[in-house]
């Protein structure tokens, strides 16, 4: 009866510690190689410097954005650093505009693919949610909407800026992950590549984007 009983108090001591330790090797830990499909709003405009002096116009150019990060999440302990990279495209257009064909500052333009490299700094606040910041180097691209009705042009401009965002990334399995951020960028300089290939020197422009965006991805 004895052997009974210390055989069983060692089984409940032993279930007691495993326990714990079960439940913690199953919380994420925002550690490793990650993968995100992203889809969301986007919205770019002139920035203030370059504003329309027309009144009435929207220069918000609207459209979807869609695409894929990739990145690698260290946790130190209480706080998460990691570092990404993005490939995204856009449905937005400017349309021409009579009165102004150029208040958008760019003329007829279409939204297209966008590359963003950075950081980013999180803290778990549960086991399984991260609230985190990022900063990086964005270059998108406007693709130029001009034809005469044979061929189309296959101009574009290229535009070097910064991006800072924030958001909240929630953990839905071992593994697996949802996210929400909002994003920010803006594009200091802009050079333009002719259908030759030929590209103009670099000059200055203000053009701001908002962006919100939504994903689901996975950890390796």
């Amino acid at each position: 009866m004895r052997t009974l009983m210390i055989a069983t108090v060692a089984l409940a001591a032993t279930t007691a510690l495993a326990t714990p330790a079960a439940a913690q090797s199953s919380d994420p830990t925002f550690t490793g190689l990650r993968g995100t499909i992203l889809g969301g709003y986007d919205g770019i405009r002139p920035g203030s410097t370059e504003d329309s002096d027309v009144d009435g116009d929207n220069q918000t150019v609207d459209g979807f954005t869609y695409g894929f990060d990739v990145g690698y999440d260290m946790n130190l302990g209480g706080v998460v650093v990691g570092a990404e990279a993005e490939l995204t495209d856009s449905t937005g257009k400017v349309d021409a505009n009579t009165s102004d064909p150029n208040y958008f500052g760019y003329g007829e333009v279409g939204t297209g693919r966008d590359i963003y490299v950075g950081a980013r700094v999180g803290v778990p606040v549960t086991p399984r949610t991260l609230l985190y910041a990022k900063g990086g180097y964005t270059n998108g691209r406007l693709n130029v909407l001009a034809t005469d009705g044979t061929t189309e042009l296959r101009d574009h401009f290229d535009l070097d800026g910064w991006r800072v965002g924030a958001g909240v990334e929630q953990a839905i399995g071992t593994n697996s992950y949802v996210k929400l951020e909002y994003r920010y960028s803006n594009y200091t300089d802009a050079d333009f590549t002719f259908d030759d290939g030929t590209t103009t020197n670099t000059f200055e422009v203000d053009t701001d984007r908002h962006q919100v965006m939504a994903g689901v991805g996975f950890r390796f």
